[in-house]
């Protein structure tokens, strides 16, 4: 809890503390996230605080690594390709998440989002990747949304208690999932960026990453 200095007033400190379910802009969020370092994990989802409990190894930490690694080593190999892991990112001003990955072109091969004079990402990336639990998530529904109404063009959310992968491309407003192809899913929006959909479940990421690198970006 938000240490109780005696100089420190019950008002005072109901001004910089957060907790799920506040409802608050985007300026606000960040004041009183930047006052307090202890938290390392928070989102405002439609002006709506969203703090998540600690996060197992099996079911996120180890998914979450083998996707960084796999959209990374693109990016490493794309000319103007940008990776980001876990990056606050601000949408508007009732909507900022904090994605477990994104991947973005940079701003001279078109791409939408930008760094912002305070170190944070603004705009909607190109890609987005959630790994969850279920499809009864906040990720797969209010962010879902959320990223859809920003133009957010790609998002695949990896659902590890369900097996499987949901891989979203916008069309118009809407965003329609995207059909395997022999096992494979491909972006519609980055060249060569593909997935193994069954050596990702498998956690086989030696086979994720040799089936990248016979689809290589430009």
């Amino acid at each position: 809890m938000l240490a109780r200095s005696p100089g420190l007033t019950k008002s005072r400190r109901s001004a910089v503390w957060l907790e799920n379910g506040y409802r608050l802009t985007t300026p606000e969020f960040l004041r009183r996230w930047e006052a307090l370092p202890q938290i390392k994990h928070a989102e405002l989802i439609d002006g709506i605080v969203y703090m998540p409990p600690p996060l197992r190894a099996d079911s996120h930490a180890e998914p979450d690594g083998l996707t960084h690694l796999w959209l990374g080593f693109y990016a490493a190999q794309t000319n103007g390709a940008k990776f980001y892991a876990n990056p606050t990112l601000i949408l508007d001003s009732e909507n900022t998440p904090q994605p477990d990955s994104a991947l973005c072109y940079t701003p001279a091969k078109g791409g939408r989002a930008r760094i912002n004079s305070n170190g944070y990402l603004t705009g909607a990336p190109e890609l987005i990747c959630e790994v969850s639990s279920s499809s009864a998530s906040l990720d797969m529904n209010a962010k879902l949304a959320a990223y859809r109404r920003s133009g957010v063009q790609e998002y695949l959310v990896w659902l590890t208690g369900e097996r499987r992968v949901c891989w979203f491309v916008l069309e118009g407003e809407e965003y329609i999932q995207l059909t395997e192809r022999a096992g494979l899913l491909k972006s519609r929006v980055f060249p060569g960026l593909t997935l193994d959909v069954k050596a990702l479940l498998a956690m086989k990421g030696a086979r994720v990453l040799a089936v990248q690198q016979r689809h290589p970006g430009k």
